[in-house]
């Protein structure tokens, strides 16, 4: 199985992205004519060179903007960008894949603003910049092949940042809804260090953040930032082949906080679990309990892993009565998922797939997007799972269960 890892130790943005691959391998010439093919040449000029950051060799991609009419293209929708990525003569592969990317930003400024995806203004990453660091990382991808791609946690910056709205904090909105189910670190330098494209990038592309490394890396990139810094401004890149083959179920270590409670209010505890789940907790659940002379209680228990158990902790001995929990190392084993985004007559709905043996063993449409579209759309939610449903027959051959369909090529 091979394997793509992005080392984000510096964050990540769609040029650092774009240098990291052409030192990891990917022809540059290649590239180019790759993005050639969106007709935008007569807007930009996109370079390599080869530089280095505290000693270490890396790759340096420039975008440089040409002047003239187009500039007035400088906020452009979703649509529009479909549209250049839709005429060109670009792969499906990577078409695709480059819509995904803008439809997650387009999601999450949308969220931010309080809007529509179509209402959305791309301001900055509708630039044409950064149609071509995403759509460059298609290419990128779609030449590489991994099986699969992982990443560290993301270190995000600190401080704030300008944009069209004004001074905003980092991480960006938009970053933050990206990475909002990434691992995050802040603080590395008082910037911004993760772009809303290079979380674009991981949030459509990862399976999987995690600071384990199992597999043997084959090849390593560097794609150089603009800055110098006390610490390497480099996104680095891995490429190599998992250590034990086609391994599809993946252990972790994570801890369960348990308490009993007998004398809190219920109608604290859908409080208390939305702090757990802020502070970073993976699941809350309550169970009814009897304690000794018959008493009524709760059992509050919390999962969460190393790095956030010690917040769990603070919010369970600040917001409940408890003066004591247990602490309980638990092991976890999980199939290996992905998330894909399926097209319905009401709208797109995420959807994680799992896999086992190689092969495809289930899939789940997203909740929180079918409710969306069932209330958008004025239709019983069940229709919108039926439509998934459909969708994922017609587009990837998979039944209800997840098996695939050999009628269905």
């Amino acid at each position: 199985m091979k394997i793509l890892y992005y080392d984000c130790f510096c964050g990540i943005s769609g040029d650092m992205n774009l240098g990291a691959m052409v030192d990891l391998g990917v022809d540059a010439g290649d590239l180019t004519r790759e993005l050639g093919k969106l007709s935008l040449g007569s807007e930009y000029e996109i370079s390599f060179r080869r530089e280095s950051k505290n000693g270490i060799g890396g790759t340096k991609a420039d975008v440089r903007l040409k002047e003239g009419p187009h500039e007035a293209h400088g906020h452009r929708y979703l649509k529009d960008v479909a549209e250049i990525i839709g005429r060109s003569g670009l792969n499906g592969r990577v078409k695709q894949s480059a819509l995904e990317m803008f439809r997650r930003i387009a999601q999450a400024e949308a969220k931010v603003h309080g809007t529509t995806v179509d209402e959305v203004h791309f301001h900055e990453v509708g630039a044409v910049d950064s149609i071509v660091d995403i759509v460059g990382a298609a290419v990128c991808l779609d030449f590489l092949r991994p099986d699969r791609i992982l990443s560290s946690p993301v270190q995000v910056g600190g401080g704030f940042v300008r944009c069209a709205h004004g001074l905003i904090p980092v991480p960006a909105p938009a970053t933050a809804e990206l990475l909002k189910d990434a691992p995050l670190k802040s603080g590395l330098v008082p910037f911004e260090t993760a772009t809303p494209t290079g979380a674009a990038i991981l949030a459509a592309n990862v399976s999987e953040f995690t600071e384990r490394m199992d597999f043997t890396p084959e090849r390593i990139g560097y794609g150089l930032g603009s800055r110098d810094l006390d610490v390497p401004n480099a996104l680095r890149v891995f490429l190599g082949e998992a250590r034990d083959g086609t391994r599809e179920v993946q252990s972790e270590t994570q801890y369960l906080l348990e308490t009993n409670i007998d004398d809190m209010s219920p109608e604290l505890f859908p409080y208390v679990a939305e702090k757990l789940f802020a502070a970073g907790a993976l699941d809350v659940y309550e169970t009814p309990i009897v304690m000794k002379k018959g008493r009524p209680a709760v059992k509050l228990s919390v999962l969460t892993d190393a790095d956030r158990e010690p917040e769990a902790a603070a919010v369970i001995f600040r917001e409940t009565t408890t003066l004591g929990l247990r602490r309980i190392p638990v092991g976890k084993r999980m199939l290996r998922r992905e998330f894909l985004t399926v097209g319905t007559k009401y709208g797109d709905v995420a959807v994680k797939r799992s896999y086992y043996g190689g092969e495809p063993v289930k899939h789940k449409a997203e909740y929180e997007d079918c409710r969306r579209l069932a209330e958008r759309n004025k239709v019983p939610i069940s229709r919108v799972y039926g439509e998934v449903e459909r969708a994922m027959r017609d587009e990837t051959g998979e039944n209800p269960g997840g098996q695939r369909n050999d009628s269905v090529k």
